[in-house]
């Protein structure tokens, strides 16, 4: 059986095929063309970039394919979360491609949110599907990328495959808001994750942002000025890059210590375009729990937990 999803994200279009027999996961993704200096995107531009993307994409992925994509579903990203107000006009493109599929293919269509597909991509990156076999084991998921600094708690759940409950989250900036201004700041291009990590590589110093939380919540606007602080006063570019994602690794450290106090020594998953930074993720397995984290392809705004999402939808009991 074969599974089509696709995302039309604030950044990235993507496609991306499951074969649930052999396992294989195709994927076609492109990121959307950012002016220069500039940090994102106008959501009209987003939706004309997609428009533009989309086909060529999709014929990228049937070539990969073997020429043509017969997918037995069609599922696509509706919303940023599966939460009500939440709602980009970024994600009509991949829709009203997704609802022609569908209805000129005669196959089901399935609609889950952006957030949805990070998690489940990170859980297939890091052979964790598994995790949503038990209803009874929870677990805690941190989606970290220019648009999202949440935790928020999982439950499996055989008939929508999962429920989310928001946990914490940023007050103001977002990581990856957070990263890409400080990028700006020091030259470099948007978005300016990879960038800023081979920069920070070059430090030796471990330096970070002192780390206040309030019930759990952070707040990372200080960060982008104590940077900018740091840039007037001339320090070397190499330790304010490692000082922004030493930083960032703290805080995201906090929030999941509170988080695992609240709720007992569950399993923890990293989803999102920040997660692939390896500074970060070093420090964060320092921490003695279970946690799970996705390869860098699986970590950015990607199509392939979207496919997943309507295998497990079709197939409730696929074995993944």
């Amino acid at each position: 059986m074969k599974y089509l999803g696709i995302d039309t994200s604030n950044y990235t279009t993507s496609c991306a095929l499951y074969d649930t027999e052999t396992r294989q996961m195709l994927q076609r993704k492109r990121l959307l063309p950012v002016p220069e200096g500039h940090v994102g995107i106008r959501q009209s531009d987003a939706v004309f970039h997609h428009t533009r993307q989309l086909p060529e994409l999709m014929e990228q992925l049937a070539e990969d394919a073997g020429g043509v994509i017969a997918p037995d579903a069609v599922s696509v990203s509706v919303s940023p979360r599966n939460t009500e107000g939440s709602y980009m006009p970024c994600f009509l493109a991949g829709l009203g491609a997704a609802r022609v599929l569908a209805a000129s293919l005669g196959v089901p269509l399935h609609k889950t949110s952006h957030q949805t597909g990070h998690i489940l991509a990170a859980l297939y990156s890091a052979d964790c599907l598994h995790w949503l076999d038990n209803p009874d084991q929870p677990f805690l998921a941190f989606h970290v990328s220019g648009g999202t600094t949440d935790c928020v708690k999982c439950f499996p759940d055989k008939e929508h495959i999962l429920r989310i409950e928001p946990e914490s989250e940023s007050m103001d900036l977002k990581a990856g808001q957070a990263i890409d201004r400080v990028g700006l700041m020091l030259g470099l291009c948007f978005p300016c994750g990879p960038q800023l990590e081979q920069l920070a590589m070059q430090s030796n110093s471990e330096a970070h942002m002192q780390v206040k939380l309030k019930n759990g919540y952070c707040s990372l606007s200080g960060l982008q000025n104590q940077c900018e602080a740091m840039v007037n006063k001339q320090v070397p570019p190499a330790d304010i890059a490692a000082y922004c994602l030493y930083s960032i690794a703290a805080v995201i450290k906090a929030m999941t210590i509170a988080a695992e106090k609240k709720h007992g020594n569950i399993p923890v998953l990293y989803a999102g375009g920040v997660m692939s930074d390896i500074l970060i993720q070093n420090q964060l397995k320092k921490l003695p729990l279970k946690t799970a984290f996705a390869e860098p392809a699986f970590s950015c705004d990607n199509a392939a937990g979207i496919a997943i999402y309507g295998a497990r939808r079709e197939e409730n009991q696929c074995p993944f």
